[in-house]
């Protein structure tokens, strides 16, 4: 059987792309980039829980549920979206509104469980979703690290080393950091703001950011910026 190319490739098509080119090292611990352009990485929402359930029922006739049971699917964004809730609306809003990529590179990829990074706009299936429920999100396990690995390194060649990379997603553990980190190095960046707030705290965050057009502060992950931090007050209620 012929293994088909990933599909972050066929997005990134007529870049000269060399895996060599993802591979550099900050001879300091503490990196400032000054650039102009900005992509981001959204950890996923997860897909075996209550609100899968109800796309996952044969007899579910809401849109969304259609959608994922007909041949073209639904966007990835829009499922991932509901899953996940005020989270995930919240990194999409924000990453969408704020994306600066070079030409010819995705400005917003998600992470999956087991096919790497794919675009708000990839077509999400019932069976690829069924398939991303069974995936773990664990990087001792080969079917999630190798495609994120894969794409991760076809992105950062693309985007080359003096382009940010924002990760929106959770930094308290290594289940994405640890990998995007040997990736993209002193390039890879995380909200400040996101240290100390709960993911339905950072959702609404992100959305009010929206709202008001500006852009959170990002530190780099490689300097050692806190990733834990205290309980921030609650968020004023959105206009």
């Amino acid at each position: 059987m012929r293994r088909s190319t990933p599909l972050l490739a066929d997005a990134l098509c007529g870049l000269c792309v060399s895996s060599a080119a993802s591979a550099w090292k900050s001879p300091f611990l503490v990196y400032s980039l000054s650039v102009g352009h900005r992509i981001f990485i959204l950890s996923p929402a997860h897909c075996g829980g209550e609100r899968a359930q109800l796309v996952f029922n044969e007899g579910a006739q809401f849109p969304l549920a259609r959608r994922l049971r007909s041949k073209e699917g639904a966007p990835l964004g829009d499922v991932f979206a509901f899953l996940s809730g005020l989270y995930f609306r919240g990194k999409l809003a924000y990453a969408q509104a704020f994306a600066a990529p070079p030409p010819g590179v995705p400005g917003v990829v998600v992470i999956t469980t087991n096919e790497g990074l794919r675009g708000p706009s990839f077509p999400l299936t019932i069976a690829r979703l069924r398939r991303y429920a069974r995936g773990d999100i664990d990087l001792r396990d080969a079917r999630y690290r190798r495609p994120l690995q894969r794409d991760a390194k076809i992105l950062a060649a693309a985007a080359g080393p003096d382009c940010e990379v924002v990760l929106l997603g959770s930094v308290a553990t290594g289940k994405y950091v640890d990998l995007l980190l040997k990736v993209f190095g002193p390039a890879l960046r995380f909200p400040a703001e996101f240290a100390g707030r709960g993911d339905m705290s950072r959702g609404g965050l992100m959305l009010r950011c929206v709202d008001a057009g500006r852009e959170l502060e990002y530190v780099g992950l490689e300097g050692g910026a806190p990733r834990h931090g205290p309980r921030p007050p609650r968020l004023a209620p959105r206009a």
